[in-house]
């Protein structure tokens, strides 16, 4: 298959053949050759007080897609390497469509808006004796570690990227973050940190789909912050209608150790659902915008009595520094900690525009005038009534709101 390029209007051309084959080869060698990356991509510099984001425009892929004989679909985590201009992103399958994998892109992103998205190629994720991952029925008789890639990171300092998944906690397996080769061969696994073991019989570590969600390196690139989707089962309930939650983020080193750890406050379900019907909210992705801010991606969904899920986003800035440090508290006791402050950036639900369950957020190239760019990806999760959407943003500075009088 040649490269394959799909336009923002929804259609897509599939290129010729062989001269495609021969281009691919050539840029593959090409990215292998360069992959360390020599800086992040780029956040705003010097950095707002308060961003301020302006839609420049949405691609959307059409259903059913194949890229190198496996389906497009689940794409929950995206990255920028500025030195090669590529974009990695991974998709949450558990290589039930085909074996856990990342894709390779480039976008044709301008101050006039996103006008394609090319996928240049395709690896699959290997395990440390070089198996694929297993999905879950071969892992009960085969062993292993069940995929389910929520976050990816290309890194900083040396060649390849990093990964964050959710475990499992049915099958006894803890969220966890690995660092891949450029080809996605492990080369490690950072051991579980503590408090998030899963035990079986106690009603303690993450729930079930509501672990890592979110990753990003510090400006620095030397540790990195790791995001709940959402509470801890010790950390008290959910997040409802009525009440929101507490997700922890977790600053660690490059070797897996913890370094600090503070409660983020996940918003309550902006929605009542249908009677019967499922709701939730969470933390999809979070993104250094310096080393004490992170951008924090909230996504809701809401079931109606009948039709699709109805998506509710919402984009925050976190203050890493007003929250106490909260690594020796084995559960969040009201009281006995403070969360970290956030002020909203964009509801998304306000833009003139089709949402979908956004996952993936990164920086991207600058523009021409100077400012950076941000870009979202959503995860359809194979399902026919949703899309795969990718949002481009450009990010601009405003003026923090003033402290009210006492």
């Amino acid at each position: 298959m040649g490269f394959i390029r799909f336009r923002s209007r929804d259609s897509y051309i599939v290129s010729p053949l062989y001269f495609r084959k021969f281009c691919r080869t050539a840029f593959i060698a090409c990215w292998l050759a360069v992959a360390p990356q020599a800086v992040l991509a780029q956040a705003p510099s010097p950095t707002p007080a308060l961003p301020s984001l302006r839609l420049l425009g949405s691609a959307t892929l059409p259903a059913g897609l194949m890229v190198e004989n496996t389906r497009l679909g689940g794409l929950s985590g995206l990255d920028y390497d500025p030195a090669t201009r590529q974009w990695l992103l991974v998709s949450d399958d558990r290589s039930r469509h085909a074996p856990a994998r990342v894709y390779t892109a480039t976008l044709d992103l301008d101050a006039q808006g996103l006008h394609g998205v090319t996928f240049t190629g395709m690896r699959v994720l290997r395990q440390a004796d070089g198996t694929p991952y297993p999905d879950p029925w071969r892992y009960l008789w085969a062993g292993g570690d069940v995929p389910d890639w929520e976050a990816v990171r290309w890194d900083p300092l040396a060649p390849g990227f990093w990964l964050a998944g959710e475990g499992d906690r049915a099958l006894g397996l803890p969220p966890g973050i690995v660092r891949m080769s450029p080809a996605g061969q492990l080369q490690a696994q950072l051991p579980t940190l503590p408090g998030f073991g899963v035990h079986r019989l106690r009603i303690q570590g993450p729930r079930r789909n509501l672990a890592f969600e979110g990753l990003t390196f510090t400006p620095d690139g030397q540790s990195l912050w790791v995001g709940m989707e959402g509470p801890l089962a010790q950390d008290g309930p959910a997040p409802t209608p009525d009440e929101g939650g507490w997700a922890r983020f977790t600053r660690i080193d490059r070797e897996g150790g913890m370094l600090a750890q503070v409660a983020y406050p996940v918003d309550p379900i902006p929605a009542r659902p249908a009677h019967g019907r499922h709701a939730d909210n969470g933390v999809s992705e979070i993104l250094a915008l310096d080393a004490t801010r992170l951008l924090v991606l909230e996504r809701a969904a809401v079931q109606p009595a009948d039709g699709p899920m109805r998506n509710f986003l919402r984009l925050y800035l976190a203050d890493l520094s007003t929250g106490s440090d909260v690594r020796g508290q084995e559960r969040l006791r009201p009281g006995a900690f403070t969360p970290v402050t956030k002020q909203l950036v964009l509801d998304l639900t306000t833009l003139d525009t089709r949402l979908d369950n956004l996952e993936g957020m990164a920086w991207g190239p600058r523009l021409p005038n100077g400012n950076a760019t941000l870009v979202m990806v959503s995860d359809d999760n194979f399902n026919p009534a949703q899309v795969t959407l990718f949002l481009a943003f450009e990010v601009t500075a405003r003026a923090a709101p003033k402290e009210k009088d006492q």
